[in-house]
């Protein structure tokens, strides 16, 4: 959709409670959607968050929630007068959390998916990610022909699983955690990692000795879709915010307060903050609307967008 540091052991499961009212990163305001009262909570007044360490996205770090989906989660929280409750698991357990009622909402670079979205809610994208890939050295892979045949490796859980089964003569390779894909792209039992885009270019930071570098994929074109259907993983894609489908009143609070962040220009803000570039984050792709419009949104839904 962990890691607090990728060169550092994940921190033990638990809970962690956050109090964030107070925390809110922008002066600007945006009225509340929905009295918190009103909102399907676990909890009354407190939101009930899923996470896996996995920075720059999201971690616990000196008892407080960091990162940049943190970031937006705390303002939301915040504008939304709750506190929130940390529940710290792996990617597949904050799926899991949301789809049983376990938790009122996972976060981290979770990516919009048809099958997703049956068992549960997405948000408006708090932004949008374009196809990186993780490489070693000098090695290039500009499109998916050139991935045919290559040592291709994603984590478990990820939409890239589905697409790297599809390529021919490939072959492909499911991790635990992002760490395990980087350590085989240094040793050169992987030659491409599909991981999101921020978490690559943190590892670059953190860990130059393993000469890993981020390099984008050229999207297929319609014609390879058509023939790989799972190749539209390979596109740029929307993330969300996830929550249990019994949550429809808090998915949209949770919407309109990311809406109003691309209007009051705090995303752009949080996104530079984090590494990224708000034109390459905020801007949705022209096909983009027409995937979710008539299936968990209505025909005349478009997506958020910094652009003019």
């Amino acid at each position: 959709m962990k890691h607090a540091e990728l060169t550092k052991k994940s921190q033990a499961n638990g809970i962690i409670a956050l109090a964030v009212l107070g925390l809110g990163l922008f002066a600007t305001a945006v009225p509340s959607t929905a009295n918190a009262d009103d909102l399907e909570l676990m909890k009354p007044g407190t939101l009930v968050v899923a996470v896996q360490p996995y920075m720059p996205y999201t971690a616990v770090k000196d008892g407080k929630l960091v990162g940049l989906d943190s970031d937006i989660l705390t303002t939301v929280a915040d504008k939304l007068g709750l506190k929130m409750e940390i529940n710290v698991t792996d990617f597949p357990g904050m799926l899991a959390s949301v789809q049983t009622q376990r938790a009122d909402i996972t976060i981290g670079g979770i990516a919009w998916s048809d099958a997703r979205q049956k068992v549960g809610l997405f948000t408006d994208p708090p932004y949008y990610s374009p196809p990186a890939m993780a490489v070693s050295g000098t090695a290039s892979f500009p499109d998916v022909a050139s991935l045919e045949g290559k040592n291709l490796g994603t984590v478990t859980g990820y939409v890239w699983a589905k697409s790297i089964a599809q390529v021919p003569n490939a072959s492909p390779h499911t991790f635990p955690n992002a760490e395990g894909v980087f350590q085989d792209i240094s040793s050169g039992r992987l030659d491409v990692g599909f991981l999101d885009p921020l978490l690559i270019t943190y590892q670059q930071q953190q860990r130059p000795d393993m000469k890993v570098r981020i390099e984008y994929l050229k999207p297929p074109t319609n014609e390879q879709v058509a023939a790989h259907p799972d190749y539209k993983y390979f596109q740029a894609y929307m993330t969300g915010f996830y929550l249990p489908k019994q949550s429809p009143k808090l998915a949209k609070a949770v919407s309109d307060q990311i809406d109003g962040m691309y209007k009051d220009g705090s995303l752009a803000a949080l996104i530079t903050k984090w590494g990224g570039d708000p034109k390459q984050f905020l801007v949705p792709s022209p096909e983009m609307a027409a995937q979710r419009r008539g299936v968990d949104r209505p025909a005349d839904w478009n997506p958020p967008s910094i652009a003019k």
